[in-house]
Order: C-alpha cells, then structure tokens, then sequence
C-alpha cells in the first residue's frame, strides 16, 4: 500500500487486504459447525475500506453467508462499519479507532419484516499479527440473549 493510501486510512490501514481462513459457529438454538472464510477490505483511495465477507461449507463446499459494505472512518477518534446482508438486515457498528483492535457495539440494526428474528449483533476484528485477524461476533436471536456465535482466525492472502 502507498504512503498515501495509509496516510488517508489512518488506523485502518493495517486492516486492509484480503484474508482467509476458516472458522467455527455455535448458539443455543443451533448445532456447532465450522466453515471456511473469505474477508475483503479493498482501499479505495478515500478514508475507507470496501467489506466483502463470504463463508462456505469446508474444503470449498456450498456458501453458507455473505455480506458487504464499508469500514470507514468517523472523525478522528472512531471507526464504524457499515454492512448489508441478504438475509434482510442493515447494521451500523461503531468501535474507538485502534491500530490492531476493532471492538465495534452496534449503533443502529435495520431489520426487514421478512428476516429472521435477529435484535442485537456485535462484532470484533484483531490483528494478532499483521498477517492474522480475528473475528469475532455475538448474537441475540428471539429469546435468546446476547451470546457468542462465530470466531474466525483468517491470514493475509494478498
């Protein structure tokens, strides 16, 4: 990535890149499972990063899940994430701006009168290395509080 490219990310620079790996679900009111995962996060020469996150059944299998959007920064001192799903919603995440850690609370769900019965989610993003990120992300789902429901560990692939 250029000096310029870095200078106008700022805190997120070291975030982009595409990253895969592979990861394991869990929540009450389904079997644990594991899948493989791609995440984009594309500079675009302004102060964001395309999203573009896709997961499929292990060893190349089915896709499971996809989403996009942006990563973006919001004045000087926070970061928010900004993503569409299929399934029917529309999140806004906000995190403090951090140079390896994204520890985002959601600002505002949009949910479709179709989707499924989705009221919270929360996401987390970490450089372990500046070639690992982890991802993490809680759900609460109908009755079911705010859990633990995905944890991926993806390398840098680009």
């Amino acid at each position: 990535m250029s000096d310029s490219s870095h200078d106008v990310l700022g805190p997120l620079a070291a975030f982009a890149g595409n990253w895969r790996g592979s990861g394991a679900g869990h929540y009450a009111t389904i079997d644990s499972f594991v899948y493989d995962e791609e995440i984009e996060l594309s500079p675009s020469g302004k102060p964001f990063l395309f999203y573009r996150q896709k997961t499929f059944a292990p060893n190349g299998g089915r896709p499971m899940h996809t989403e996009t959007g942006y990563l973006r920064l919001a004045g000087s001192n926070h970061i928010e994430l900004v993503i569409a799903q299929p399934t029917g919603f529309a999140e806004l995440q906000r995190a403090p701006a951090h140079p390896t850690v994204l520890e985002f609370v959601q600002h505002t769900l949009g949910v479709s009168p179709d989707a499924k019965q989705v009221l919270s989610v929360r996401r987390r993003f970490e450089l372990t290395s500046p070639d690992t990120l982890v991802y993490d992300l809680w759900m609460a789902y109908a009755d079911v509080p705010i859990s633990h429901h995905l944890r991926a560990e993806l390398t840098r692939a680009d």
